[in-house]
């Protein structure tokens, strides 16, 4: 259960980056399975259109269906991507929960605002008819069938300029009533300690070169010397 808008964003995250998704209308995380595309084909009017049927039909199995909304209430329901699961692991209107679209969303929200210089990890993001989820550092997590066609990670154009990958600006954002905010805790380090130097050991003193003995050693002509002075020479 997501109790945090640190995990409901890492959440939000991890379902971009590491998953199969489509944009389904009104499906809050089903796996694409046959009775799934049967019931998802025939719910919503969107669905049924056949460029939209089509591509649910076509869908893996491992591929999981949300919709803007139903992405955040998806995750907040449980949603942890079980296969086996006929919601993907949610559970209908669970955690406190309702059943609500993306514009009744933003009105339950808490500190709703405009300004987007404070905006934090975990918040909902709104424009009329859609929502997403800030995740951080200019990027938002959303459900859309435009650009990749499901959950995917796109640019906050309100913080970050348009370089002409996916991204939109949004009106409003807010904090949801079912979660706890708090602020994102900085890595912190283990203190670095600084590398003591080993002495270096004491450089040798070059030994004196040894004085090599000439053949006729001075002791031969110290002693005639000496004999010289003995004799009178």
């Amino acid at each position: 259960m997501i109790k945090t808008n640190i995990e409901l964003a890492s959440w939000a995250r991890t379902v971009a980056e590491f998953f199969v998704t489509l944009y389904v209308r009104g499906c809050f995380g089903a796996p694409m399975n046959k009775s799934n595309k049967k019931r998802y084909t025939n719910n919503h009017s969107f669905n049924k259109q056949e460029a939209r049927k089509q591509k649910i039909l076509e869908a893996l199995e491992n591929t999981f269906g949300f919709d803007c909304v139903c992405f955040i209430k998806g995750l907040l329901w449980g949603w942890i991507g079980d296969e086996d699961h006929e919601y993907g692991g949610a559970t209908y209107q669970s955690n406190g929960v309702p059943d609500i679209g993306a514009d009744s969303l933003i009105e339950v929200c808490k500190d709703v605002s405009t300004d987007f210089s404070e905006v934090l990890v975990g918040e909902a993001v709104w424009i009329p008819g859609h929502c997403g989820i800030y995740i951080g550092d200019g990027l938002v997590s959303e459900c859309t069938h435009r650009w990749a066609d499901g959950v995917q990670i796109t640019r906050v154009h309100n913080i970050l300029s348009d370089d002409g990958t996916p991204g939109r600006r949004w009106d409003k954002h807010g904090k949801l009533p079912w979660i706890t905010y708090e602020e994102e805790k900085p890595e912190v380090k283990p203190e670095e300690k600084p590398v003591e130097k080993k002495p270096e050991p004491p450089k040798a003193e070059p030994k004196p070169e040894k004085v090599k003995k000439s053949k006729h050693s001075c002791h031969k002509y110290c002693r005639k010397y000496l004999r010289g002075m003995v004799s009178g020479q």
